[in-house]
């Protein structure tokens, strides 16, 4: 395609998979699913009917965009909560790879009567679970799980694709014929990819701390160069990419970083469009059609590796940890298949593998059937087995998340002739859910009791319960310019858009809440509020 029309094709998809995202989170089945559905609708068998195949360049696509998954994944894993757990995740995500690989593969071999080494080479791929996909339903469902479940999901999921990714490359040099030394691959794509992660996220902190960097927003544009840095130094010298990037991720993530907020703006942007375009590229690329040879496949695998396979390798290695059987059975359903998975079947694909059934059909088939059965079902699954916690949120899980109270602070001033002026406390007219904590007086601080009475140049200092409800609430800012319409005009002669508010002046660094005879000066940021 000429690159007018490729760009073409990008924003309208990208515009599209945004407006279908908001739409998304109503419906019950998983997000990601709407966006595989796009790209088959634009697809070869398709109403739009466009024919790509291009597997080089969708395991491009793909690779980059799972960078920033991967990277976003450790940045947002809150090492403090996922602590008690760490034991665990550890061992599912290397162990428990290995463990259902090996299930998979022997099941596959017994039943499907594929060789040995083809029937491991598919166990490994669909071996790790998705983070993308897990950290999506977690948050879209505000899934919040008892026993610390959801800090041990997250960090298996974002840290078990290294492994399958080696078992994936020694298994196609093996089928290639390539002459390898096992001991030492391993060598390099654990010992590199540690290395690097932790090398290349210590350097990163360290210029972050200490370094001013000068250009808007260059801090932000600096750490998505580490990120992609982290990834492509270490897989240059045959270490684990994936490995390094996730870890330099957890590094940065949690430590102390100035503007962090920003970062996380930004990355969070980041990953949810590489999950659109990932998911909807696999939508493009794959060729519905020629799916019926590897339907029945996939769904026998897709039933072993749901209740066989992976339960039985969860069980293996949580049972000695004394977990519940309720939080196993959850960790169980939990194994969804999803990015990782796909991109090493590109890559087995790229590198010529002879086998028996398409991998990358058979690959997607599981995949789309995992997230739209797994992921579906996982809050019912999670409630029947009564390991949501109704009290918890799962956001604290994250690194991201920020503490917040369930009160806020607001500055009344008192001026002569206000209603207030001169009222004791009691006899104050405020609203319900309003109390007065304390009164500046000069240079004194007055812990109110209802006879206290309000004097002119008094600030009041009141506690209200906070808003929650922001989703139909935006802010935003304009800055009086000279040349501005609203510059030397009071409050009460701007005109303003139905269902909007001023609701903040911020003047030399001074917060003043707007009345009507107030007038805009040049550098006042005015803040609205638009409901």
């Amino acid at each position: 395609m000429p690159l007018n029309e490729v760009l073409l094709l990008a924003g309208i998809v990208i515009m599209i998979c945004i407006l279908l995202g908001r739409f998304a989170e109503s419906l019950p089945v998983p997000s990601l699913l709407i966006f595989i559905g796009l790209g088959m609708f634009f697809g070869v068998n398709g109403p739009i009917g466009i024919q790509f195949d291009d597997y080089s360049v969708s395991e491009s696509i793909c690779t980059a965009c799972l960078i920033f998954i991967m990277f976003y994944g450790g940045f947002g894993t809150n090492i403090s909560s996922a602590r008690p757990v760490l034991g665990k995740s550890l061992c599912l995500s290397t162990l428990g790879v290995i463990l259902t690989a090996g299930f998979t593969g022997a099941f596959i071999h017994f039943v499907l009567h594929l060789s040995w080494t083809e029937s491991i080479l598919i166990g490994s791929v669909i071996a790790s679970t998705d983070a993308a996909s897990v950290f999506n339903i977690l948050r879209s469902q505000s899934l919040a799980l008892k026993d610390n479940t959801a800090s041990l999901l997250e960090v298996e999921s974002g840290s078990n694709d290294p492994v399958s990714y080696m078992l994936t490359l020694i298994l196609i040099a093996v089928m290639t014929g390539e002459k390898i030394s096992v001991p030492l691959m391993l060598f390099q794509q654990i010992c590199f990819g540690l290395a690097g992660g932790f090398l290349i996220g210590w350097i990163g902190i360290l210029l972050l701390r200490h370094f001013n960097f000068d250009m808007e927003q260059g801090r932000t544009i600096f750490v998505f160069a580490i990120a992609l840095t982290a990834y492509a130094l270490p897989s240059l010298l045959g270490g684990n990419g994936y490995l390094s990037v996730y870890l330099c991720g957890i590094l940065m993530g949690n430590y102390y970083i100035p503007d962090k907020k920003y970062l996380v703006h930004f990355f969070d942007t980041i990953t949810g469009i590489s999950q659109m375009i990932i998911f909807f590229l696999l939508g493009l690329l794959v060729t519905p059609a020629r799916l019926g040879p590897v339907l029945i496949p996939a769904v026998l695998i897709m039933v072993f590796l749901t209740l066989v396979g992976r339960p039985l390798s969860v069980f293996l290695i949580l049972a000695p940890f004394r977990s519940s059987i309720r939080q196993i059975g959850v960790t169980a359903w939990s194994g969804l298949r999803g990015v990782a998975s796909i991109v090493f079947s590109i890559l087995v694909v790229l590198n010529k593998v002879s086998m028996e059934y398409n991998l990358f059909n058979l690959v997607f088939c599981i995949v789309l059937m995992s997230i739209a059965i797994q992921g579906t079902l996982l809050p019912w699954v999670s409630d029947k087995l009564q390991m949501i916690d109704l009290h918890g949120n799962v956001e604290r899980t994250f690194n991201d998340y920020q503490e917040s109270t369930d009160v806020n602070f607001i500055k009344i001033p008192v001026k002569e002739g206000d209603r207030l002026a001169h009222c004791l406390v009691k006899d104050a007219s405020f609203p319900s859910g309003l109390l007065i904590v304390m009164i500046i007086r000069e240079a004194e601080s007055i812990v109110p009791n209802g006879n206290t009475e309000i004097l002119p140049g008094d600030l009041l200092v009141a506690a209200a319960p906070e808003f929650e409800d922001r989703k139909n609430l935006s802010l935003y800012e304009n800055v009086i310019r000279p040349n501005h319409p609203w510059l030397n005009k009071p409050l009460s002669k701007i005109s303003i858009p139905a269902g909007c508010l001023i609701v903040l002046i911020l003047r030399d660094g001074t917060s003043i809440i707007p009345e009507g005879k107030d007038v805009r000066r040049e550098g006042d940021i005015i803040v609205t509020a638009s409901f």
